[in-house]
Formats: structure tokens, sequence, C-alpha cells
């Protein structure tokens, strides 16, 4: 098991009474448990899509349709090489435009992703920004354009910031499109056995000159810039922006959970503005997420957690298999599930107690999730609006959810990358490939537009509006 890399550890009757009382009060709210509420978002309404255009239905109709075939998904990264290459750079930006950018990308320029925004914010969702810029392994793309990578993410906090779409801005960042992903990874590797202070990161992103243990001179002067970009878009977020940092690959993630821990200690001295991500399909992530409470407490900074069910697990269990390591991965989907909302019980129990310093993005496409996540909300007496919970889904999937929940009154923000076609294709089909399973289950939200559309249809012809 991977171990969060720092010096500070939490004692075991400390990780002990953190679990009790998780389970203490999910059995608490489980004998409560409010009917009521369950009934009220049971997702089952069509009418929840009447804000939606012809357009936009007959849309996302065709596109979820598509995407209920797994040999299209699965193989969605070739068949639009093809069609770019049979169709040329401009033909293949007509086609795209118009549908499955149009979908799930708000625009290319600040023109075009405010009006997609200002339409948003309307039905009472908030954005949160996602550059679309990361690397894997063997992608590394040197100084300069990690530079650009920058520039990029600074004037995505420029604009989450100066845009009045929403009364608490959010925006995604991706370590790896700031540092090489290699170093990422023999980092990991490093505090495996040594563990780095998050102090000394600290004293780096300063500006301190700081001898890395084990790392070449040269790796050291890269993490070194790595450390600075970061601290560059955190000085310019915070106060302004929530910044939270997405988790990757388990070969990389300690290193990435380091870099954010040092972010958090630095900037989180009075709000949670730099979060991290804690993806609960790993067996680790219980523990990691009370790793990091625990040294939150100690260190004396704010915490703020996205929590995801994980899009990697098929990369995840190829790699384990073929390294003949321990499949990382909870072994059956219940297991996922008791581990979101073991996580899920831990934190609203710490926002409980003081909402001030702990925050949380409920993350998710599941609806069981969602109505449990409500249900501890209503039954904790916490303020649906007061900004300590939040929930999240993807631009141009889970309507159904996202606008139940806000018509609910509930905080709700949409992961919504942005930019052109060429830039935003490659971060699309990785999303499509990761989430195939989301894409394959989306069955409900596609007879709903469906009821939708019927009911419209039925109107026109009785000559209704």
């Amino acid at each position: 098991m991977m171990m969060l890399c720092c010096r500070l550890r939490p004692s075991l009757p400390h990780l002990l009474s953190l679990r009790l009382l998780g389970a203490a009060s999910s059995r608490t709210v489980a004998a409560k448990a409010p009917d009521l509420l369950s009934a009220t978002l049971a997702f089952e309404d069509p009418s929840a899509f009447r804000v939606k255009s012809w357009g936009e239905l007959l849309r996302a109709l065709s596109i979820f349709r598509f995407c209920s075939f797994p040999v299209l998904v699965n193989h969605c990264g070739k068949l639009m090489s093809v069609a770019r290459t049979l169709l040329g750079r401009r033909g293949f930006s007509l086609l795209l435009r118009p549908t499955v950018y149009a979908q799930f990308v708000a625009g290319e320029n600040e023109s075009e992703i405010s009006q997609s925004m200002e339409k948003m914010s309307l039905l009472g969702l908030r954005p949160m920004l996602a550059v679309p810029i990361e690397e894997d392994l063997g992608e590394s793309i040197g100084e300069k354009r990690y530079d650009d990578n920058m520039e990029a993410m600074l004037e995505c906090v420029r604009m989450s910031h100066s845009n009045a779409w929403s009364k608490d801005p959010m925006m995604q960042l991706k370590i790896t499109a700031l540092l090489s992903p290699e170093l990422c990874v023999k980092l990991t590797t490093l505090i495996a056995k040594q563990p780095y202070d998050v102090n000394l990161l600290v004293r780096a992103m300063d500006g301190e000159p700081i001898n890395f243990p084990g790392l070449s001179e040269g790796e050291a002067a890269h993490f070194l810039c790595g450390l600075q970009r970061l601290n560059r878009i955190a000085e310019a977020s915070v106060n302004k922006v929530r910044v939270l940092v997405d988790a990757e690959y388990t070969y990389m993630n300690p290193a990435l959970s380091l870099v954010t821990m040092a972010m958090m200690k630095k900037f989180n001295k009075d709000g949670a503005w730099i979060w991290n991500t804690y993806q609960c399909y790993l067996k680790e992530s219980r523990s990691l997420l009370l790793e990091a409470l625990h040294l939150s407490k100690n260190e004396g900074f704010c915490f703020g957690v996205k929590l995801v069910r994980g899009a990697y697990m098929d990369k995840e269990r190829k790699l384990a298999e073929k390294e003949s390591r321990l499949d990382p991965i909870h072994k059956c989907w219940e297991d996922t599930n008791d581990s979101y909302n073991g996580s899920l019980d831990v934190m609203l129990d710490v926002i409980t107690q003081n909402p001030e310093r702990y925050r949380i993005i409920v993350a998710t496409h599941n609806e069981e999730s969602v109505r449990r996540a409500a249900k501890r909300i209503e039954e904790l007496g916490i303020d649906k609006d007061g900004g300590s919970v939040c929930f999240g889904q993807l631009l141009g999937m889970c309507d159904h959810v996202s606008l139940t929940l806000a018509k609910e009154g509930y905080a709700v923000y949409k992961s919504v990358p942005y930019g052109s076609v060429d830039d935003t294709l490659p971060y699309l089909v990785r999303r499509a490939q990761e989430n195939r399973t989301v894409l394959q289950g989306i069955r409900k939200e596609r007879d709903l537009l469906r009821q939708e559309l019927q009911r419209r249809l039925r109107l026109r012809l009785r000559g209704g509006s």
C-alpha cells in the first residue's frame, strides 16, 4: 500500500476513531432515513429536460445512442482519426463542432464559453472550467510547453474569476500539465522509501534553493520549475477561485498528492482554495483520505476534497497484472460503493464539526450516492448552498441528476472543458474510453430525453407549443 508522502503520519488509534466515527454516523443516518427526500430525488422526471432546445434534445439522443455501443466507444479514437484523414482538418471540424464537441465542450474562445456559461447559470448550474491538458509517460514536452500550459491555466483562473458565472468559482488542474510524468513516477518511488517533508516543497515554492534527495541536478531543476509554476497558479487563484487538483494513475499519485499537500499547506491557511482528489475505486483510498485529514489538522491548513470513483480502472488492472502486483482496484462494484460512501461519511462528519475548514464536492453520476449524500446533508443540518458540500457531474452528461439537484437548491457544478477541436479531441477520446461504463450506462438519461421529445411532438400535433 502506498502511503501519503510526508513525515507526519496518523496514529492507529486516530485512524480507528475516524473510521468508527464514520460508521457510527452512517448507522444513525440509516436509522432516520427520511423517505420524503428519497422521493424528491428520484431522478425519474423528464421535465428536467424542458429547458433544452429541440436541437439539444436531438443531439443528446443521437450521441447517447452512439455511446451505447461498446465497440464504438472503445475504438472512438481510431474512428475519429480515420474521419479526420478522410474529411481533412476543416471537414472534420465541421462534423464535430455541432455534435460531440457541442455536447461536451463549452467553446473555443471566451465569447463562446461565456454563452455556454450564461445558459448554465440560468439553469442554476455552476461551471468548473477544465483546461484539457495532461500527459502520461512518454509524452513529456519540455519546459517551454510546460510554461505555455501554465499561462493557459492562469487564463483559466482569470476567466473563472472575472466572469459572473458562479458565486464560488472552481477550476480543475492536472499536475502532469506542469510537471513531467517521468519525474512524478521517480518521486513516487523515492518517497515510498524515504518520505519528503511537505515543508521542503513549500520552501521550494518560496524560491529557496532546495536539494531534493535522490534527484539528479536536472531532475531537481525541473521539479523546482514545476513547483514554481504551481505556486504562480495558486497565488493567482487564492481568495478568488478554488483549484481542484485531479488524481491520475497509481504509479504517480503519491507524488501528485505530496505536491498538492504542499500547496495546501502554503495556501489553505484561511480557507480551502487548493483541493485534492480521492479515487474510491482504489483499495487504499480511505486510508489516504484519513492520512490527509490528519496531516491537515497537524499542519493547520484547511482541506478540500473532490471525491470520485475513478476512471482508470482498465489500465490500472492491466498494469498490475503485467507487473505481477496486487490489483489496486476494489474487486467489485459494491466494494467501490462502500468505499465511496464511507469516505463521504468521514468528510461530512468533519464538515459538520467545522464547515469553514473542510469542503467536499461529491463528484459522481451514481444516483444512489447522490441521493445518499443529499439525505445525510439533510440529516446533519448542513446548508445545501453554504459552500461546504456541493455536487459535480460532467458537462453534457447526467443532466437529469444535475438539474434536479439544482432545482432542490443544492450547489451543482459541471466539469467544463474548453478549447479548439484539435486541443480537446485527445481529452474527449481519453475521457470517453476511461468513462466507457458511464457512457454505456446512460440508458435512463436517454429514455428521459426520449420521453421529453415525445411530449413535445404530441403537443405539436395537438397544436400546442
